[in-house]
């Protein structure tokens, strides 16, 4: 005699596939969690590929480059990002960007939302063409405004100055546009875990190397590594 094959009620399906969302829920967040030191790893080498281009940089025009360019007004037309695309294998679309007119400017628009791999944090979720690598801008600062800085200027010695930061990604800015990070919001990094990688935050100092630096760092420990003249004891 032939067995005839249970069929599953709706009743029975709903509960298979509501433990199969389950386990799927479950797995995610370590699956993310496995994934982090990767993200992170290739958020470091971001930053290297850019501490490389402002050496370059310095090399071909003998200064860092300015944190943005200014017009004739006085108003800020373009960011260092911009001023690095040569450095960061984009020479042509370095070439397409007219540096006269602001970073906003509708023959930019274009331009605007473009994916720069060496300027997103892999561990992020922002807008296209957005960027939570930011210079760390101030009077004391390698970043200044629309001046610009020697390595010989920095006497605190460049391995220990920063000069650009992977902000949280509530604080990300357009790469385009001459925004980048002052010092009250470099010292609140980590504050209420704003960070983009678990627990810590990654910084790019000025001879190229990154560093990780604790969400709950001592801040006077944190601003001694901005200033570039300030002789304040770093710890090791």
């Amino acid at each position: 005699m032939l067995q005839r094959c249970r069929a599953f009620t709706l009743l029975e399906l709903l509960v298979v596939m509501a433990i199969i969302g389950l386990a799927i829920a479950l797995l995610l967040p370590a699956t993310r969690q496995a994934r982090e030191p990767a993200r992170r790893s290739q958020c470091s080498n971001n930053l290297r590929q850019i501490g490389l281009a402002l050496l370059n940089y310095h090399d071909t025009h003998g200064a860092l480059p300015p944190a943005y360019t200014e017009g004739a007004d006085g108003n800020r037309l373009h960011s260092w990002r911009t001023l690095l695309l040569p450095y960061m294998e984009h020479p042509e679309l370095y070439g397409r960007i007219d540096l006269d007119v602001p970073w906003d400017d509708p023959s930019h628009t274009e331009f605007q939302t473009l994916h720069i791999p060496n300027y997103t944090c892999p561990s992020t979720m922002h807008d296209d063409g957005q960027t939570t690598y930011l210079g760390v801008v101030g009077p004391e600062f390698a970043f200044t405004g629309a001046t610009s800085h020697k390595t010989s200027d920095v006497s605190d010695g460049p391995q220990h100055t920063i000069v650009v930061i992977d902000a949280f990604a509530g604080d990300a800015a357009p790469w385009m546009a001459p925004r980048d990070a002052d010092e009250p919001l470099v010292l609140a990094a980590g504050d209420d875990s704003r960070t983009n990688h678990p627990g810590v935050i990654l910084a790019l100092f000025l001879d190229g190397h990154t560093e990780i630096l604790l969400a709950d760092q001592d801040r006077e420990q944190r601003r001694a590594m901005l200033t570039i003249a300030g002789c304040e004891p770093i710890a090791d």
